[in-house]
């Protein structure tokens, strides 16, 4: 009697001390220290090998350490151990789903349900993992199990027929359709479904005698039409097909999914015809009628744009759209797009002005709006549309959109003479875009003008330079920064290179390449070429008075 006291006294000791050590192995697996926790359960497993808590944790940490056969044979001990604990069997059945060990799941999975009867999802599970294993009875056979719990449904239904097709049966796959519609006589699309069963198993006489049964008690069952435009299809007859075609697309019960998917069908066979006269037939029609679909619209549109259709067919097709959903942001912008090509100002500005209230988020119609003011030399709205699209800018935006934005921002406080304001908005269009080619050349020239931070001015313009080496304007900036640094000699190799380059001498600001020249020639000391220069931009600006200055003291003079 001792003896045994003495037993149960180290049993119980050593239990405390397992208590003891995995306690604290929860405690280093909370931590993150999961080298500590992993050593510690390992030591857990040797004071008490049958503890199933310590098998379950084990095996997430072989998984872990990629150790698959370790991992599942400690999963498996812990089910084994404690087979009522849902969490260690079905993380069992997990492991095996994970290694696609189908087979071995699915006796797990079963014991789970055959333990609890409420979990229909196990139910769910078994029926993929049998259709993965291939065996379709069993397949049924959970199917059934659900029909007995939830009753015969359209969902059911068509997963067994689905199951009797892969199994060849035919026979099965009506009786199975049959069953349903009777199940549901006043539902008529499972009547159309039996016969969609029966034309695709060959039983095309009974098919259409369902089919013309169901469009007696209702003549626009989209399901029946587009199976009967099917067949005839499959019978060569294509006028009633087409007939049949029309009849869905201008269907009111008809849905926008089942419009666009027979749209695309039309489309495609179009195509391969060569011909879209009768798409664009079907487009006319839908979107004459009184409840128009705008998505029909829109995919008209769209088509439309497809097949190079001159923009002013396509733009009654965009109003309408606009009409029918004015936040449709897609259709305003496009209608933008045409606006801008036809250099209609007012229009751009209108169309903006109106996404406003519907599309307040979108950028693109402030930047279009502020461009088309600047383009009418109206500077406050100009800079008013641009800072109230800034106000919608987000991490997602486009980087081009919103460096724009802040560069030509940048061009009309210059204007306005605001030049620190104007610095910073070009600051702002560089973090956005640091290779913003005109935000770069402005900001270097403005710079220069101001005889400003020469070293950063020629860092940017050399930028514009080196991505554009024939354009004139860079050109020209490069050198007049050099000059601004009296780097002379290069300055006239940049300006000859932007004389070679200007292109049409009368063209609007080649004057002020021109006199630049004049100066850079003056202070190499070539003063002929100077007067030369000079007097080629007075011809352009005959009031400039520094100019006459220039030419009749025959001597370079800052502003």
């Amino acid at each position: 009697m001792v003896v045994m006291l003495l037993g149960l006294t180290v049993q119980a000791q050593e239990l405390k001390t397992y208590d003891q050590f995995f306690l604290e192995a929860m405690i280093q697996r909370e931590k993150g220290n999961n080298d500590a926790a992993f050593d510690l359960l390992r030591h857990c497993q040797e004071l008490n090998p049958d503890a199933p808590e310590v098998y379950f944790f084990l095996g997430q940490y072989y998984s872990l350490l990629k150790n698959t056969e370790k991992s599942i044979e400690c999963v498996k001990r812990a089910a084994a151990l404690d087979p009522d604990n849902e969490i260690y069997v079905e993380t069992l059945a997990q492991t095996y789903i994970r290694q696609q060990d189908y087979a071995s799941a699915i006796p797990v999975i079963e014991g789970i349900y055959a333990r609890n009867k409420d979990r229909e999802d196990m139910l769910e599970l078994l029926f993929q993992l049998y259709q993965q294993v291939e065996d379709y009875d069993q397949a049924i056979g959970v199917l059934n199990r659900l029909e007995a719990i939830d009753g015969k449904s359209e969902r059911l239904s068509l997963a067994k027929g689905e199951i009797y097709s892969r199994k060849g049966d035919r026979k099965a796959v009506v009786a199975e359709m049959e069953a349903l519609a009777k199940q549901y006589p006043n539902d008529l699309n499972y009547l159309a479904m039996y016969g969609e069963s029966l034309m695709m198993n060959g039983q095309a006489k009974k098919a259409l005698n369902i089919y013309h049964q169901v469009l007696k008690e209702e003549p626009d069952n989209n399901r029946v039409l587009m199976s009967l435009r099917t067949y005839y299809q499959s019978q060569g007859n294509k006028a009633v097909a087409d007939s049949l075609a029309e009849r869905v697309l201008l269907n009111k019960n008809a849905t926008p999914e089942e419009k666009v998917h027979l749209l695309r069908q039309e489309v495609a066979s179009s195509e391969a015809d060569g011909d879209s006269t009768r798409v664009l037939t079907l487009f006319r029609k839908m979107l004459a009628q009184p409840q128009a679909d705008v998505e029909m619209a829109f995919y008209c549109a769209s088509y439309m744009s497809a097949k190079k259709m001159p923009k002013d067919s396509i733009r009654p097709v965009l109003e309408q759209v606009l009409r029918m959903a004015p936040d449709q942001a897609a259709a305003r912008l496009q209608l933008v797009g045409y606006a801008w090509e036809d250099e209609d100002l007012d229009r751009v500005i209108a169309l903006c002005q109106d996404a406003r209230q519907y599309n307040p988020d979108e950028m693109a119609f402030y930047y279009y709006q502020g461009i088309a003011y600047y383009k009418r030399d109206s500077l406050d709205k100009a800079l008013s549309s641009f800072q109230n699209g800034i106000g919608v800018i987000t991490d997602e935006s486009d980087p081009h959109i919103v460096s724009d934005f802040y560069a030509v921002m940048g061009d009309i406080l210059h204007q306005k003479g605001l030049a620190e304001e104007a610095f910073a908005a070009y600051d702002s269009c560089l973090v956005w875009k640091d290779d913003n080619i005109g935000c770069l050349n402005n900001y270097a020239y403005y710079l220069s003008e101001r005889g400003e931070r020469l070293d950063t001015a020629e860092a940017m313009s050399f930028k514009t330079v080196k991505a554009e080496p024939k354009n004139a304007t860079y050109l020209d900036t490069y050198a007049w920064i050099l000059f601004m640094q009296k780097r002379y000699s290069e300055a006239k190799i940049y300006i000859d290179q932007a004389l070679q380059n200007m292109g049409d001498t009368d063209a609007p600001g080649n004057e002020v390449i021109i006199e630049h020249a004049g100066d850079i020639y003056a202070l190499n000391k070539e003063m002929d070429r100077a007067l030369s220069y000079w007097r080629d931009a007075q011809q352009k600006k005959p009031e400039d008075q520094l100019l006459q200055k220039k030419i009749k003291q025959k001597k370079y003079f800052k502003e």
